[in-house]
């Protein structure tokens, strides 16, 4: 791959903040100018190469299990005429220890994902297939409507829903624990239908990266 009159060469490296490199990270580069999307994804070195056209201004982003994150540095390419440019680019990522995946549901009390949810699990599929080194868990939670120890089984029996998804569309079974947590940890109220139906919920943990 090679810079030519109209396109820049990019060498784009992922790090986190340990500066360690991060494998099968996605990133996107969007034109200012045109809108147009150019994209790759870290090789086993945290490393990928892009040819993308001179003279413009990109917004960055890279993907956080099933969404786009804003990265904060704005990348600038020179018109630069009749020259021949190759540029060094890192991008630092630091992935959150928990994510909720928010638009994953399961039908009330059941055990049985609904259908809006195989998008954003068939996101997360793909993102954990090109990861070699992460270990998640996923943690299910309930509301406190009813015992505990039934709320505990539900949730830990929903959680292995999804890890089974995971397994059956690809995912290695050594990067993915589960675990139901019944309802530990609220992040609303349970006075009301709203926060209970938000405490009915899905996240990653970050066990490794």
């Amino acid at each position: 791959m090679q810079p030519d009159d109209s396109n820049a060469l990019l060498n784009v490296s992922v790090i986190d903040y340990l500066k360690k490199p991060i494998m099968g990270e996605k990133i996107s580069f969007t034109s200012k100018k045109t809108h147009k999307v150019f994209s790759g994804s870290t090789d086993s070195t945290g490393k990928f190469h892009l040819l993308i056209p001179k003279d413009a201004d990109y917004d960055v982003k890279y993907f956080q299990f099933t969404s786009e994150t804003n990265y904060d540095n704005i990348l600038t390419l020179p018109e630069a005429k009749d020259q021949l440019l190759t540029f060094n680019y890192t991008v630092r990522v630091q992935l959150p220890e928990k994510y909720v995946l928010s638009t994953v549901f399961f039908d009330y009390n059941k055990t049985t994902l609904s259908v809006e949810s195989y998008r954003e699990l068939n996101q997360l599929t793909q993102f954990m297939k090109a990861q070699k080194t992460m270990v998640i868990e996923i943690a299910s939670y309930t509301d406190n409507a009813g015992a505990e120890d039934k709320n505990l089984k539900l949730s830990q029996q929903q959680a292995d829903v999804i890890r089974d998804y995971l397994l059956k569309h690809g995912v290695h079974a050594t990067i993915i624990q589960a675990k139901g947590y019944g309802s530990a940890d609220p992040v609303a109220s349970n006075d009301s239908p709203a926060g209970r139906k938000q405490n009915r919920r899905t996240e990653i943990h970050v066990i490794r990266q």
